[in-house]
């Protein structure tokens, strides 16, 4: 069994896909078109925002929008560090320093107490990654601290799309927000895609100059640190296609991590906190202290599994001896016990049952 059958997503949607691609084919515009203007706008519809800018992935969404808000070289940008340096590579690419902060061992996410600990600390920029579709449940005190403190906010939301806080998307709470349109992403194109939403108008215009070469005019560059990162216009057509059964996806996953948290029954491992609106099961994540071995009999029964992530962002390798003194042990102690099992809208009930018998079988 595959962590993701991406196969039967594309088979279920077929048809809506196909007529996306003709659609966009017939009509000879690629780039920054009718399509992606009209998935830009329907996205910010469902979010509840004003603006969305597309972009070619999820990584670039987060750069462009540190950018916006001024981040420049030798600024801070405080992160949590289980995010697969997502965060880190874009302020690195601004020549910024990461601020890592430590996470909640239970939600797996930012903390209200660590965004204190980097506003003392003098940092000015923060992002609040919302991790394996569950919306880091401080979002709003986080928010509300950050605007006090004269903080930009910024939301990565690439594995939270559809998440709800007290009725409010995520996406809706900071200065702007992140996407990624990955194809395993609750919202997945056919390949990279990604996009800014915010509320403030100037932040947007910022974005759309500097997603295409800085241009405030045609071949007039008048924005520094731009790009070329734009979403074509056959992604824009399928994740205009996908958007409508979004929800639906979102409450299967949640269906499926229930089934899991009622089923899965042993001693050794802990479950994730996998229910209410502010989980859209991008990831099913489980812990234990043995948790090569439970992976080891994953797959001895046939089942796939992952590790999201296993190396803390703040020792890797690229960072040398840079962060040798940050010590964040809840973040340490979770890379060593996570384990992700299969969960995507189109599993079966017979799949999902499997790889409970299969975890409750597990003799470590």
């Amino acid at each position: 069994m595959q962590i993701n059958d991406l196969s039967a997503r594309i088979k279920a949607n077929e048809q809506a896909i196909t007529g996306a691609i003709q659609r966009v084919v017939a009509s000879g515009w690629l780039v920054l078109g009718p399509e992606v203007k009209q998935f830009e706008s329907a996205f910010a519809q469902y979010l509840g925002t004003e603006h969305c800018i597309s972009v070619a992935n999820g990584t670039d969404a987060i750069e462009l929008a540190l950018r916006s808000f001024g981040v420049g070289p030798g600024d801070r940008v405080a992160t949590v560090a289980n995010a697969s340096m997502y965060t880190a590579t874009a302020a690195q690419a601004i020549g910024a320093q990461p601020f890592f902060l430590d996470v909640d061992p239970d939600t797996r996410n930012i903390t209200l107490i660590e965004v204190e600990r980097a506003i003392a600390a003098g940092v000015r920029f923060v992002v609040a990654t919302h991790l394996y579709g569950l919306a880091a449940p401080e979002i709003l005190q986080i928010a509300q601290r950050c605007a006090d403190s004269g903080v930009k906010l910024l939301e990565d939301c690439a594995q939270a799309h559809g998440a709800r806080v007290d009725g409010r998307m995520v996406g809706t709470f900071g200065d702007a927000a992140s996407f990624s349109f990955y194809p395993t992403k609750n919202l997945g194109a056919l390949g990279d895609g990604g996009a800014v939403t915010t509320r403030h108008a100037d932040i947007a215009e910022r974005i759309r100059r500097l997603r295409q070469y800085g241009w405030t005019d045609k071949y007039k560059v008048e924005f520094a640190g731009a790009r070329n990162t734009r979403l074509d216009e056959m992604q824009a057509a399928v994740l205009s296609a996908f958007l409508p059964g979004l929800d639906a996806g979102n409450e299967r996953r949640r269906e499926i991590a229930a089934r899991y948290n009622a089923g899965i029954r042993h001693p050794q491992i802990q479950l994730p906190v996998a229910a209410g609106p502010e989980y859209v099961g991008h990831l099913y994540v489980l812990r234990s202290a043995q948790r090569d071995s439970l992976r080891q009999h994953l797959r001895a029964e046939g089942i796939a599994s992952d590790i999201h992530y296993p190396i803390p962002d703040h020792r890797q390798p690229v960072f040398g001896d840079l962060y040798a003194d940050v010590h964040l042990p809840n973040t340490e102690r979770l890379a060593t016990e996570i384990l992700t099992l299969p969960c995507y809208p189109e599993m079966t009930d017979a799949q999902v049952d499997q790889v409970v018998a299969s975890v409750n079988s597990w003799r470590p």
